[in-house]
């Protein structure tokens, strides 16, 4: 009989760091010496993980499970900017420059995440400055990406901005049948047309009456709570 091997939880968070941006281009050596200072962390669905106007000094990568960023209007609102899956990273900033949180973050469902202290982080970036270069260098990439998705949102119409909003929250949602981009693969965004609205920058009218052209064409079936996206490939036509 074979040997089964287990992975370590230094190996599992190796692995989780390689995912993201802002640490893929460490080297596995480097990848150590953050999964050393990380720290394991859980919260229930409903939760709040960090919450808009408190302290921030730790950063948080999504293992598994679900979060929705959300900001407080002036009137009142909850308004939801995005949504992050596993092998996200957010309050990233905090690592830097020790401000406010800028947004609240809840637990969709229920969450693993690792969390990795400013104080922690510094320290080691003190010791080891080849991996400040490279995190500076992941952020500015980040930064680029960021002002390119604000300046194509300036110029697309709602249709473009609601099908780009579909393909992001697709890429985290829960998947049914086939795998990859294969024909019969559906996927279940858990988002309301509000809030799907609100990341398209639109009214939720305007996504409601696209939602609707895209459930006539068969890409996918609006329910309470979620939209089911029959056909992710299909969305790109939409996109331009």
């Amino acid at each position: 009989m074979g040997v089964r091997t287990t992975r370590s939880p230094i190996e599992a968070t190796i692995d989780l760091l390689r995912r993201v941006s802002l640490f893929s281009e460490l080297s596995p050596e480097e990848l150590e010496k953050v999964a050393r200072v990380a720290v394991p962390r859980s919260y229930a669905a409903g939760s709040i993980i960090l919450r808009e106007g408190d302290p921030g000094d730790t950063c948080y990568i999504l293992r598994s499970g679900s979060a929705r960023v959300v900001r407080q209007h002036a009137d009142g609102r909850a308004i939801t900017l995005t949504n992050l899956g596993p092998g996200e990273i957010f309050g990233e900033l905090a690592m830097f420059d020790g401000e406010v949180r800028s947004a609240t973050v809840e637990a969709v469902d229920d969450v693993r995440a690792i969390a990795i202290l400013a104080g922690d982080l510094k320290h080691l970036l003190s010791a080891h400055p080849e991996i400040a270069v490279k995190l500076l260098g992941a952020l500015a990439e980040r930064l680029r990406e960021t002002n390119a998705r604000i300046s194509r949102q300036s110029f697309q119409k709602v249709s473009s901005r609601v099908a780009g909003v579909l393909v992001e929250l697709a890429e985290t949602g829960t998947r049914t049948g086939g795998t990859g981009g294969e024909p019969g693969m559906e996927v279940t965004v858990r988002s309301t047309q509000a809030d799907l609205a609100q990341l398209a920058g639109t009214s939720r009218e305007a996504a409601s009456r696209f939602l609707a052209t895209l459930q006539r064409a068969g890409v996918l079936t609006t329910k309470r709570g979620r939209i089911v996206v029959h056909d992710p490939s299909a969305l790109h036509r939409y996109i331009y």
